[in-house]
């Protein structure tokens, strides 16, 4: 899968932004506060994924301007197809989005047809960061796969706020803890449910980043993979979400009423579950260098391409955010010989010499691309 045409307008600062792009590498190249950011997010805006950057939708269109338009051409195994991206003011929650000349309900409808692996600076730390981060990072790279699973994701979201809510007020005498038997019997089968996508996901992860992390270490440091569920002790050969796993969910909620009501919020439950990185048997968040965190980082999300590629049978879009500024030599390196058979998007501040035939450079100035670099 490649991008053939990429043209935006009012799309925050971007203007007139028109390229024809390269199907191998496209460095866009540019100083700090330039669009080179908003051009990769505008890219990923149409895999059907929000924001990476957590922007709001009144914030994408261009404070000078009434709408932005995104206009995306790209070739898969099969055939040329364009989505058509735009969002006006004032009614910003009513998008305008097209496939192929077809309307359609949703973003999230675009899932599988643009597919895209994003890397930015803040992705290097999610080994040892919150475990909130590694929680979202599955659900993304899952939801790639598997379009139905956002609704799920939302729909315990929803369950799991109403709950707490309901927690809070028993806790202060305003409702009976007899009402939190709707709430948990919903949550246990969609919980269970998050538990078996979670752990499968896990398990393929597991198997490519073991051995791209033996790759990057030449063999010197071995990582190993583990989802942590905190209400199951053991997800292997587990699938019956609505049956058994379902059971044993509602029973761990229901014998942590008393600690729940007592804090405040749901203390068990796939929100409180981390993604879990052994080096040579180490926790990596507690015990691992800074070296071998962003090693990690760099397996995790060249794994997850690979797997896309493995599921959806098409390459990946790879954009690169920022990313090689960050990483030592020898492992931009190994960044870009991994990914040499993807289409490339990378933002840099610096030009980055390409070999011959292997790519093409835009500059970008103020939101506009330029001829050179000035």
């Amino acid at each position: 899968m490649f991008i053939s045409n990429l043209k935006i307008d009012g799309f925050k600062n971007l203007s007139s932004i028109n390229i024809d792009a390269d199907k191998r590498i496209n460095v866009i190249c540019g100083d700090n506060a330039q669009g080179k950011t908003n051009l990769i997010e505008a890219i990923w805006l149409c895999s059907g994924l929000r924001s990476f950057r957590n922007s709001k939708d009144k914030d994408l269109i261009n404070l000078d301007k009434q709408s932005f338009k995104i206009e995306v051409s790209f070739k898969n195994n099969f055939r040329n197809q364009k989505i058509e991206y735009r969002l006006a003011k004032p009614n910003i929650k009513d998008k305008h989005i097209k496939l192929n000349g077809v309307s359609l309900k949703n973003s999230s409808d675009l899932f599988g047809k643009l597919c895209c692996v994003v890397f930015t600076p803040e992705d290097l730390f999610i080994s040892k960061g919150f475990p909130e981060n590694r929680r979202k990072f599955i659900d993304v790279c899952a939801s790639q796969i598997k379009n139905s699973y956002r609704k799920v994701l939302f729909q315990y979201d929803e369950i799991l706020n109403q709950r707490n809510v309901l927690l809070k007020n028993i806790g202060i005498g305003k409702s009976s803890a007899d009402e939190l038997d709707v709430w948990d019997e919903q949550m246990s089968r969609l919980g269970s449910y998050i538990s078996v996508i979670r752990y499968a996901y896990t398990k393929k992860l597991n198997i490519f980043a073991k051995k791209l992390y033996n790759e990057i270490s030449h063999g010197k440091e071995n990582l190993d993979v583990f989802y942590k569920s905190t209400v199951f002790e053991d997800l292997e050969n587990r699938s019956d979400y609505k049956g058994e796993m379902a059971d044993e969910y509602l029973l761990k909620l229901r014998n942590s009423r008393h600690e729940d009501i007592k804090a405040g919020f749901t203390t068990i439950g796939v929100q409180r579950d981390d993604l879990i990185s052994f080096i040579n048997g180490l926790n990596c968040r507690e015990f691992g260098s800074q070296g071998q965190c962003r090693s990690v980082a760099l397996v995790f999300k060249i794994a997850h391409a690979y797997i896309l590629f493995e599921e959806t049978k098409e390459a990946p879009i790879i954009l690169l955010d920022d990313v090689l500024s960050e990483l030592d030599a020898k492992r931009q390196d190994f960044v870009l010989s991994r990914i040499s058979d993807m289409q490339v998007f990378i933002t840099c501040c610096e030009d980055i010499k390409l070999q011959e035939n292997m790519g093409k450079t835009f500059y970008i100035k103020s939101g506009k691309i330029i001829n050179n670099k000035q």
